[in-house]
């Protein structure tokens, strides 16, 4: 694999990256790393100039009461990741699943469906041309 500007050449296939990004954050409890760098890669990448949606889904969800609480360490750069209006919800499903529907609300984050059974929807957004990111 190589690059070469804006597109990745992977083996026979070439795969064009567009301005537009899309990253979901999955991390479970045990990885406030990806869950942090969710925000900072997405905070990053807005700054640059480019269009970012950051959605929480599955076990990722779960980070939403733990960056809102005021006392933890990452708590400042989820409010200033929220502030630039990228983060743009939580998956429905998965946070009637994880009975976390009032703290997600509550943090600010929208909680949102539009797939099967009230999951978010992926490949609404892969069809609007945004580059996935899974963390």
């Amino acid at each position: 694999m190589f690059t070469e500007s804006n597109t990745i050449y992977i083996l026979k296939g070439v795969l064009s990256l567009s301005d537009k990004f899309l990253i979901v954050i999955q991390a479970g409890p045990q990885d406030v790393g990806r869950a942090f760098h969710g925000l900072t890669y997405g905070q990053e990448l807005h700054d640059e100039g480019y269009e970012v949606k950051i959605y929480f889904d599955g076990m990722g969800t779960q980070w939403i009461k733990e960056f809102d609480n005021p006392s933890h360490i990452f708590h400042s750069i989820f409010k200033e990741v929220q502030k630039l209006g990228i983060i743009k919800g939580a998956c429905g499903y998965c946070t009637n699943f994880f009975d976390i529907e009032e703290e997600v609300n509550g943090a600010g984050v929208f909680v949102v469906g539009g797939a099967k059974d009230g999951h978010f929807s992926f490949v609404e957004h892969i069809k609007e041309g945004y580059t996935p990111i899974i963390m």
